[in-house]
């Protein structure tokens, strides 16, 4: 079974997680070009998900053409933007250091804000190859010294084509308990990024539906802002994992 559209006459969009859902791995899910085709031909609006943060907007509409799927900037939306746009509304034409890569730096500077190695404003966590103690012990010495702690998000592992790798909620646990300070964060489940990505669709909370194949991220955030949830089995969760839950999504199908 795979995803209808609503009504053509129904005022709705969609948030719609990526990995797992359009695609896992390099490999797209069936299906999954021909539901955001039929979105675009039926001018219904949607954003796509993501709380990677290591891509650029540019660079995830890249990865999807080669896989035959076709956006615009516009159309994604990671945990990068949203946490830049949330700090620049909290402190405009601030200072962060970064633990990170590219996708979030380029969405700071966008966002008005200066990548500085010394008495920041925020310390910014998230996933990525550039970790290391070095980097550790300073975001350290910064917090203690009263830079706040962010994490674009707390997803603890990221799935790669060689396995699982630690993600950022593992990173952000060990500034976490080295400085007695909870990280504040932006990511999926988070009502800050979901609730803006909402308003980019100019809709409603009753008018949205959350598309998404994790249960801890996408169905959650969607429950708790009162969106109309799907799930989607394409991805890491099954039906035998449902009754696992407190909260469930409206629907569950096999793929979009």
């Amino acid at each position: 079974m795979t995803m209808d559209l609503r009504d053509m006459d129904e005022k709705h969009g969609y948030l719609i997680d990526m990995d797992g859902v359009l695609y896992r791995g390099a490999e797209v899910i069936p299906g999954a070009g021909d539901f955001i085709h039929n979105l675009r031909e039926r001018e219904i609006p949607f954003r796509l998900l993501t709380n990677n943060s290591q891509r650029t907007r540019r660079d995830v509409v890249a990865k999807l053409a080669r896989m035959g799927i076709e956006v615009e900037d516009e159309h994604v939306f990671t945990s990068a933007v949203a946490t830049a746009r949330f700090l620049a509304q909290q402190k405009p034409h601030g200072t962060a250091f970064v633990i990170g890569e590219g996708g979030l730096l380029n969405a700071l500077h966008e966002s008005g804000y200066a990548i500085v190695d010394h008495d920041p404003d925020y310390v910014v966590v998230a996933e990525g190859r550039t970790f290391n103690l070095e980097l550790v012990e300073a975001a350290v010495r910064m917090i203690m010294g009263g830079a706040k702690l962010i994490a674009t998000n707390l997803d603890p592992n990221c799935p790669t084509d060689r396995g699982l790798r630690p993600g950022c909620g593992a990173m952000v646990a060990m500034l976490e308990i080295a400085t007695g300070l909870k990280a504040f964060s932006v990511g999926k489940p988070s009502p800050v990024m979901m609730r803006a990505a909402r308003k980019e669709l100019g809709l409603s909370t009753d008018e949205t539906t959350m598309i998404g194949d994790t249960m801890e991220t996408d169905i959650l955030g969607g429950v708790q802002l009162g969106f109309h949830t799907v799930l989607v089995l394409s991805g890491g969760t099954t039906r035998d994992d449902l009754p696992r839950y407190a909260y469930r999504p409206e629907v569950v199908v096999a793929s979009t």
